[in-house]
């Protein structure tokens, strides 16, 4: 069996990644060959360091569906069992025996449930989405009714180490569709130091730089000098392990500003971090937006926030109150068990496989 995958945002090597290249090890584990649509075959190596993940057997193929013209992509394409391709906004036509459209992104504003739109929708199989905040926006811009397949994360790879008194976030740097915000955490986390004196705590930030991180990141380097705030710049897979197994709580800002119901592409759409987080212990404070809302239950397993002074005040109240850190870091490593990676596999094997 031959399936390819395209993914127009691999050099992003962001959650989206991770998801497509898990589901090319699911299926190398079920004996299929998997081809990877992409022009630089020497990505292969990064991709591996980043996610920790057995795809060595993957092929990479200078092919892309956004430049081939229809002839050749039918020719190419009709060969494949299985396609699986990530949107970019747009509604591929895809010829292969099964074909699966993948959105990671709610495009609100650009999906129409135009003409042609809904012809190619004929040859599409199954439609794909990352959570329900996602799949809200999709069915509703094109009449379909999508099946949620929440990203896979490898739980078993995080675990809480000796904690000590960290606050984490982790989120790429680059000023993409989607801005982590960093800028707002470090300003929160300024008002902590400066205005309710704590003292003995660090705010670590870490995350990718590969794309338009530059003027920001320069940025947030001067707004954190003469504060315990580290920014850990492009770490591996075993630097974030340790990073999430250190910290006792876990910070988001991403969508910090934004009304999600007029912009829901600038929100997180799922929030895979957070899930990393909630594995090795961390109490996860998140902002209540998008994706976000889906895996932490206020008050059981971690809190939601949208004011600063929410996060500010959240914050305090998890570093005073030993007994309540505990007992939602017990909680939150047991609610991470249900986005795991064998889940993943498991619910993306039994989609292939129906009619």
């Amino acid at each position: 069996m031959k399936a390819g995958i395209f993914d127009p945002y691999l050099d992003t090597v962001g959650g989206g990644e991770r998801y497509a290249l898990t589901m090319a090890e699911a299926l190398l584990e079920k004996g299929w060959q998997v081809d990877i649509f992409w022009k630089d075959w020497s990505i292969k190596n990064k991709l591996i360091k980043k996610f920790s993940l057995n795809i060595e057997r993957v092929n990479f193929l200078p092919y892309s569906p956004r430049v081939n013209n229809l002839f050749n992509r039918w020719r190419f394409e009709k060969n494949y069992d299985l396609l699986f391709y990530f949107s970019d906004g747009s509604i591929p036509l895809m010829f292969s025996k099964k074909n699966i459209l993948h959105f990671q992104v709610p495009f609100k504003n650009v999906l129409k449930k135009s003409s042609i739109n809904l012809l190619k929708l004929k040859k599409i199989d199954v439609i794909v989405c990352n959570s329900y905040f996602t799949k809200s926006i999709i069915d509703s811009c094109l009449g379909v009714n999508s099946v949620v397949v929440y990203p896979p994360i490898d739980i078993d790879s995080f675990q809480p180490l000796k904690k000590e008194n960290i606050i984490l976030s982790v989120g790429r740097f680059s000023q993409l569709l989607q801005s982590k915000r960093q800028d707002v955490l470090i300003e929160a986390f300024r008002i902590l130091v400066d205005q309710t004196g704590l003292k003995n705590w660090k705010l670590i930030l870490a995350g990718g730089t590969e794309i338009g991180a530059g003027d920001f990141l320069k940025a947030l380097k001067k707004s954190c000098l003469g504060y315990p705030v580290e920014i850990v710049e492009n770490p591996d897979f075993k630097n974030l392990v340790e990073l999430y197994g250190k910290a006792k709580i876990f910070w988001t800002a991403s969508g910090y500003g934004i009304d999600e119901e007029k912009d829901p592409e600038k929100v997180e759409h799922f929030g895979m971090t957070t899930v990393e987080a909630m594995a090795a212990g961390c109490v996860p404070v998140v902002i209540a937006k998008g994706g976000q809302k889906e895996i932490v239950d206020k008050l059981k397993n971690g809190f939601l926030w949208e004011k600063k002074e929410d996060l500010i005040n959240v914050t305090l109240r998890i570093i005073k109150e030993e007994k309540l850190m505990k007992q939602l870091s017990k909680n939150a490593m047991l609610k991470s068990r249900y986005f795991s990676k064998d889940k993943f596999k498991e619910t993306i094997t039994s989609l292939i496989k129906r009619k």
